[in-house]
């Protein structure tokens, strides 16, 4: 629109000549006031507005008066376009409640403000200054704002190009169904100004909205682990780098177990092990492992009752019960009825309980590698929470890997085996899966040796003398601590086995669904016969945990600050599928300027944008009454949730976004130009690096750790409003991102991602409501602030 000039506001310099040098056009007024910088705010959370002579401002009516947009912090701007030959403008500036009609509203001092071909003459002041008197009870009684005014001269036909291709691009013809490739909610309504969006909220809800218009493909890059089988994803043997086409099958003692350590257990370090030399009986010496006095022990029961006062019971629906017996047996009993009245949401239940739960345990902060063996029957959800927890450390910045078993024996022997293969009288058989059980073990550790920090070694291990042999080769080398999985639901059963068969490679061969049924029933009815509950030393047994009717989780013997996240983790998990819904907030004023952090309102695409969320989530979540909104304290997201109706919604701090400290406010080129050091760091390590004075990726994933521990625990759909750098870390724990791509993750803006969590892993589905402009404008505002 032609080169920006600023009017000198204290020059009597006539601009006339050069504005109607323009030959008939028009111009581009642009009157801002400004906030001083010793912090001088408007009382009251008053709006400045405009009044004057002609109705392009109001006319000298308070209730025509024209309102002032907020540019950014301490700045109002008022935009029109006047002929460059117009008459004398008279007008005044008014500061006007927002809500409050009781506070009086406050007219400028002094004589009118004069505009004279882009020119502001006269005005209190020398011009340059608005200058208000306050009533008594304000603190102070006279508050005084700055002036600015800037024009721009436009010819009438840039102004007839800009408003075609807003008519283009805002109120599509009928026969043209989408704008920029994504179908328009509002196709069939009137653009109107912001201000008057709100009562489009009604006619909005009435709006037929085809959600699968909306979908685009997620990022190829995403995992989307729900479509793969959970124990392919685990790792694989260093020795089979490349699986072979045909597996040929070995029994026997081929495979032998060199000891790196020596031990007190009389065996030279010197020499190889053969598996004989491992396996130990129930009865033999090598069972002291466990704690005194409580090996064979049965844990005692515990009623299930409400929480103490002191207990750790705020979120929706009932938490945990941690008690603490006289014995070195710990139960915690769980009540998971949903309690759909509930509306408030603790600000840090899972850093919280998990520091009462380490506390309660007794335990130091462990240094020590940890492997975690998983015991239990087939088709009681073992891969599932090995998946779960792998992915969950992770996340936390624990190195931690998951070794399957049964990936070790496909890959090794094939993975044709019948039901016969699993009978506890079928001794190459069982020397068989133990030669892979000690491949797989003898893999953990040597990563361990490596630096790994937790192994999770998932098998059925389901009798004494297995899980001695396991002992016997970890000791001296890593804390163990057994997880026994027992679920005496058949409704639970019945759908792990038919999602075993639907996605085990072992029945991939096999095209009848009923003859594989049959197979994995006597399989399962052979680890029956022979199954050894956990008794010996550390463990962990969660009992009926998937179950909608409650359960229970037994403790006994264990210690340490990792292990008690470990629990608590543990004991808010379930396998109840819900849609977690993940959007940023809509496009704020300082997306448009290309500012960090900050508390900047939305802007007018992003006052659309929340209407769309409201009508997608009306029409997604209808018949879940349960669900829940949660937002951030900052406001861009309160706005973003504010059509949301029909829904409890829930304020958390954590949420808020990431800490940009001294850097708060600006944009990136400043930091470039001002602190080049810090603009270089940050560049190097994304994750690490800590603003200053403010916070880094890491410490926001600490933070958002009880986030985290609570969407686990909800039964009932969650739609989270947040920010980008908030999204991205949540994102990067759903879809198991090793943390130093958190900070890369893209994270469009008007995009929700749903995340469906389940029995099945996590699958994710995208929907775009619209496009943003918000690039366009930062490049606008980049080039400008190179000049």
């Amino acid at each position: 629109m032609g080169n920006s000039r600023s009017v000198e506001l204290d020059s009597g310099t006539d601009s006339s000549s050069s504005s109607s040098s323009s030959g008939g056009s028009q111009l581009f007024v642009s009157l801002r006031l400004h906030s001083k910088p010793d912090g001088e705010t408007l009382p009251l959370e008053s709006v400045p507005y405009v009044m004057g002579s002609i109705p392009i401002v109001g006319l000298w009516e308070i209730s025509k008066a024209v309102a002032m947009e907020r540019e950014s912090e301490g700045v109002w701007e008022l935009s029109f376009v006047v002929p460059s030959d117009h008459e004398s403008l008279e007008f005044k500036f008014v500061l006007k409640p927002m809500d409050d009609n009781e506070v009086p509203v406050i007219i400028e001092e002094g004589p009118n403000r004069v505009l004279k071909a882009g020119k502001m003459l006269g005005g209190p002041g020398g011009s340059h200054i608005a200058k208000f008197e306050l009533p008594k009870g304000f603190g102070v009684q006279s508050l005084e704002l700055a002036v600015s005014i800037s024009t721009d001269p436009v010819s009438p036909f840039a102004l007839a190009a800009s408003w075609r291709a807003l008519k283009k691009n805002l109120r599509p013809h009928a026969s043209r169904r989408a704008i920029m490739g994504i179908p328009d909610v509002l196709l069939d309504h009137q653009i109107v100004p912001v201000q008057q969006q709100q009562h489009m909220h009604s006619d909005l809800q009435a709006l037929e909205l085809d959600l699968e218009h909306y979908e685009v493909p997620p990022p190829t890059s995403s995992s989307n682990s729900g479509n793969q089988y959970a124990a392919n994803m685990a790792e694989n043997p260093r020795e089979l780098q490349h699986a072979v086409s045909e597996p040929a099958p070995f029994y026997g003692e081929s495979r032998r177990y060199q000891l790196l350590q020596g031990s007190d257990t009389g065996v030279s370090k010197d020499r190889s092990v053969s598996i004989k030399d491992l396996m130990v009986s129930p009865g033999s010496s090598n069972m002291e492992l466990a704690a005194p006095g409580l090996v064979g022990e049965q844990p005692k029961s515990f009623p299930v009752g409400s929480l103490s006062p002191g207990g750790v019971d705020k979120g929706v629906g009932h938490s945990p019960k941690l008690i603490r017996p006289s014995s070195d047996v710990t139960l915690i009993e769980t009540q998971l009825q949903l309690n759909s009245n509930a509306e408030t949401m603790p600000e840090a239940a899972g850093a919280v309980a998990a520091g009462a739960v380490a506390d309660q345990l007794l335990g130091p902060r462990e240094q020590r590698q940890l492997a975690i063996i998983l015991v239990g029957l087939p088709a009681r959800g073992k891969t599932f929470t090995a998946a779960k927890l792998t992915r969950y450390l992770r996340w936390l910045g624990h190195d931690t890997k998951h070794f399957n078993v049964g990936k070790y024996r496909r890959l090794k022997l094939g993975s044709s085996q019948s039901a016969d293969f699993f009978r506890g009288d079928n001794k190459e058989g069982i020397d068989a899966r133990n030669e892979v059980a000690v491949l797989a073990m003898e893999d953990m550790l040597a990563w361990m040796e490596e630096g790994g920090q937790v192994g999770i070694f998932d098998a059925t291990n389901s009798t004494n003398a297995r899980r001695s042999m396991l002992l016997k080769l970890a000791e001296g080398k890593c804390k163990v601590i057994f997880l026994e999985t027992i679920c005496n639901d058949l409704s639970v059963i019945e759908t792990n086995i038919r999602l075993k068969i639907q996605q085990s490679p072992d029945y991939a061969d096999i095209p009848d669904y009923e003859v594989a049924l049959e197979d994995f029933k006597t399989r399962l009815l052979n680890y029956e016969k022979i199954y050894e509950p956990v008794t010996e030393g550390c463990y962990i047994k969660m009992i009926d945990m998937v179950s909608d009717h409650g359960g229970q989780m037994q403790v006994n013997n264990i210690s340490g600050y990792l292990p008690g996240r470990i629990v608590f983790f543990l004991v808010n998990t379930h396998i109840t599928p819900r849609p977690i819904l993940l959007t940023r907030h809509g496009e704020s004023q300082d997306n448009v300027r290309g500012r960090i952090g900050g508390d900047p309102p939305l802007s007018e695409q992003g006052e659309k944008y929340a209407l769309r969320l409201a009508n997608f989530v009306q029409k997604r979540l209808k018949s879940e009454a349960t669900a829940s909104i949660w937002t951030s304290t900052l406001q861009r997201t309160l706005l973003t949730a504010r059509h949301i109706v029909g829904f409890p919604k829930v304020q958390w701090r954590a949420l808020d976004e990431m800490n940009a400290g001294v850097c708060d406010g600006m944009t990136y080129l400043e930091i470039k130009e001002t602190m080049p050091e810090e603009y270089q760091a940050r560049k190097q390590d994304k994750l690490r690096y800590r603003y200053p004075r403010g916070e880094s990726y890491l410490d926001v994933i600490q933070r958002l750790e009880p986030v985290i521990i609570e969407l686990e625990r909800q039964r009932s759909p969650v739609v989270v409003i947040a920010h980008q750098a908030i999204l991205r870390s949540l994102y990067a724990y759903f879809a198991d991102k090793p943390l130093k791509e958190a900070p890369h993750i893209e994270m469009p803006l008007h995009t929700i991602i749903e995340i469906q969590m389940g029995v099945t892993g996590v699958q994710e589905k995208r929907y775009k409501l619209m496009e943003t402009q918000s690039q366009h404008h930062v490049w606008r505002i980049s080039l400008t602030n190179r000049k």
